[in-house]
C-alpha cells in the first residue's frame, strides 16, 4: 500500500467526520450559546473524552500496536488471534469497573475537576447528571479505539477513521429533533454522546469479522504478550496524561473565570483540532504500524527515511493551517457559530483563544509523528520523561498567562507547551541515533516559507473587515470563507509548484 494513498483515504475520512463535528458545534451553539448549561455539558463531556485519549487511543494504542505488529510479523495469525482475544477480553472487564465507578463518584470527579462549579449549586448538580450519563462513553469508545487498532494494522484505514461521524451524526439529531422532550434541553447532548459510543462500536464489529479478527472471551493474566502489553501500558499512561493533564487543569482555571470561558476554550479548541486530526492524528495511524514492522525487521534505514517522510508532510500541510487559522480567524468563528445565542462577544473571546491555539498546532502535530518513532520500539519511557518536563512548564505558562491573557492565556501556555514537547522529542530521537534527516531539508524549508508568505498576503488582502463578517448573512458568510480557503490553498500549492514540488516526491510504499 503506498502510505500517501493510505494518508489521503485517513484524512478524507477525517474530513467527514471534522465537517460533520463543525456542523454539530454550529447546532450547540446556535441552540445553546455559551453559558451555564454549555459550561456543565462541556465538563461533562470533556471527562470520559479525557479518559479515552488516556487509555483508550493514549496508553492502550501505543503499547498494543507494536506488540500486535510484533506478533503478526514474526509468530503467525493463530497467536497473533490468541492475543486478540486476550487483550480483548481484560480491556473490556477493566472498561466495566472504570465505568460503574465513574458513574457513582461523579460528584467527586466534578467537584476536583470543575470546582468553581461548586459555588454554583444548579450548575454543580447539572453537570453531575451529564456525567452520570457520558461517563459509559469510555467503554464503547475504547473498544473501539481497540478495534481500530487492529485494523490499522491490517492496513483497513477507512472504517476507523470514518467511525467518529457517527457521534457527530448523533449530536445533530439529537439536538435538532429530540431536545424539546428532554428537561433542561441541553441534556439531549449526553445521551447523545451515549448513543453515539454505541452507534460506534457496533460499526466496526462486522469489519473485525471480514478479516477473522472478532475477538472471543478469553481470560489469561499469564498471556506473555498481553503482560508486555500492560508493562508498557503503565509509562505510557503516564506520557499521554501529561497532555490531558494540562487540558483538565486548564478546566479547573477557566472554572473560576467568567461564565463562557470553559466554552469558549472549546469552540477554539475544536478548529484547532481539525488540522490535528486530519494531518496530525491521520500521519500517526499511518506511521505506527509500519514502524512497527520495520522495527520487527530491524531495517532501520527505512525506519529513518519513514520517520522524515512524516515529517516533511507535517510542515507542508500544518504550517498552512497554523498560519491561516490566525489569519482567518475572525472569519472563521463568525462563520460557524455567530448565530442564535452565540454573540459578538462570544465570537471575539473565541477569537482570542484560537489565535493563542494556532501559535502551538505545528508542535502539536509534529509530537504526533515523533512519538511514535519511540513507541514503535515499544520505547516508552522517553517520551514519558519528556511528557512529564512539558507538564511542569506548561502550568508555569498558565501561572504566568492567565492573569494577563485570561482564556487565551491558558490556550496559548497550552500550545507553547507542545511546541516544546516535540522539539525535546526531536532531540532524543537524534541523540538515540533513531532519526537522521534526509538530504534537502535547507531548501526544502526555504521553498515552504516562501509558499507560506505568498499565502499569508493573498489571504490578508482578501479578507476584509472584520466587521463585515459580523454584518454579513450567513450564507454569505459562508461562500466568502468557502472562497479565501480556496483561494488560500490556490496560493500556497502554486507557490510550491512553482518552486518543483510535485505530489510524487512524497509518495512511499508501506512496510
Amino acid at each position: 500500500m503506498d502510505l500517501l494513498k493510505a494518508l489521503a483515504t485517513v484524512s478524507s475520512m477525517t474530513l467527514v467526520s471534522r465537517v460533520l463535528g463543525f456542523v454539530r458545534d454550529v447546532v450547540i451553539a446556535r441552540l445553546f450559546g455559551a453559558g451555564v448549561a454549555t459550561d456543565a455539558f462541556f465538563v461533562a463531556f470533556r471527562i470520559p473524552n479525557l479518559l479515552r485519549r488516556l487509555f483508550a487511543e493514549g496508553a492502550f494504542s501505543q503499547a498494543f500496536v507494536p506488540v500486535l505488529s510484533e506478533y503478526r510479523t514474526r509468530q503467525g495469525d493463530s497467536a497473533t488471534r490468541q492475543l486478540v482475544d486476550r487483550s480483548a477480553t481484560l480491556l473490556a472487564l477493566a472498561l466495566l469497573a472504570a465505568t460503574a465507578l465513574g458513574v457513582i463518584a461523579a460528584p467527586v470527579i466534578i467537584y476536583v475537576s470543575a470546582p468553581g462549579f461548586a459555588a454554583e449549586p444548579a450548575k454543580f448538580d447539572l453537570t453531575v447528571a451529564m456525567l452520570r450519563i457520558t461517563f459509559p462513553y469510555i467503554l464503547f469508545i475504547s473498544l473501539v479505539s481497540f478495534a481500530g487498532g487492529i485494523l490499522n494494522t491490517w492496513s483497513r484505514f477507512a472504517i476507523p477513521a470514518l467511525t467518529p461521524a457517527l457521534l457527530n451524526l448523533s449530536f445533530i439529531f439529537g439536538a435538532l429533533f429530540f431536545a424539546p422532550y428532554f428537561d433542561p434541553p441541553i441534556m439531549v447532548l449526553a445521551w447523545a454522546v451515549f448513543a453515539g459510543g454505541v452507534l460506534q462500536l457496533a460499526l466496526q464489529l462486522p469489519a473485525l469479522a471480514r478479516i477473522g479478527m472478532l475477538p472471543r472471551p478469553k481470560l489469561s493474566f499469564s498471556d506473555p504478550g498481553v503482560r508486555r502489553i500492560l508493562v508498557l501500558m503503565a509509562p505510557a499512561a503516564l506520557g499521554v496524561s501529561a497532555g490531558q493533564v494540562s487540558l483538565l487543569i486548564n478546566t479547573i482555571f477557566a472554572s473560576f473565570l467568567e461564565n463562557g470561558s470553559v466554552s469558549w476554550l472549546y469552540y477554539a479548541d475544536r478548529l484547532m483540532e481539525f488540522p490535528t486530526a486530519l494531518l496530525g492524528v491521520a500521519l500517526g495511524t499511518v506511521l505506527l504500524p509500519s514502524l512497527s514492522k520495520y522495527h520487527s525487521a530491524a531495517d532501520e534505514g527505512e525506519y529513518s527515511r519513514l520517520l522524515d517522510w512524516g515529517l516533511r508532510l507535517t510542515f507542508v500541510f500544518a504550517a498552512p493551517a497554523a498560519v491561516a487559522l490566525a489569519l482567518l480567524s475572525a472569519p472563521l468563528v463568525t462563520t460557524l457559530f455567530h448565530y442564535g445565542q452565540f454573540g459578538e462577544r462570544d465570537v471575539w473571546m473565541t477569537r482570542q483563544a484560537l489565535i493563542a491555539y494556532s501559535a502551538g498546532l505545528l508542535g502539536l502535530i509534529l509530537v504526533k509523528v515523533l512519538a511514535p518513532g519511540f513507541y514503535a520500539r515499544q520505547n516508552i519511557r522517553t517520551p514519558v520523561r519528556i511528557a512529564i518536563v512539558t507538564l511542569i512548564a506548561t502550568q508555569l505558562m498558565n501561572a504566568a498567562l492567565i492573569v494577563p491573557l485570561k482564556h487565551a492565556g491558558l490556550a496559548l501556555a497550552i500550545g507553547l507547551g507542545a511546541c516544546l514537547n516535540a522539539g525535546l522529542l526531536y532531540r532524543k530521537l537524534r541523540e538515540h541515533g533513531i532519526y537522521s534527516p534526509q538530504p534537502g531539508w535547507g531548501r526544502f524549508a526555504l521553498k515552504v516559507a516562501a509558499a507560506l508568505a505568498a499565502m499569508a498576503v493573498v489571504l490578508w488582502l482578501a479578507m476584509g473587515p472584520q466587521g463585515w463578517w459580523l454584518a454579513a448573512p450567513g450564507a454569505t458568510r459562508a461562500a466568502a470563507i468557502t472562497g479565501l480557503v480556496l483561494l488560500g490553498g490556490a496560493a500556497y500549492f502554486a507557490c510550491l509548484g512553482l518552486l518543483g514540488f510535485r505530489p510524487g516526491d512524497f509518495s512511499r510504499r508501506a512496510a
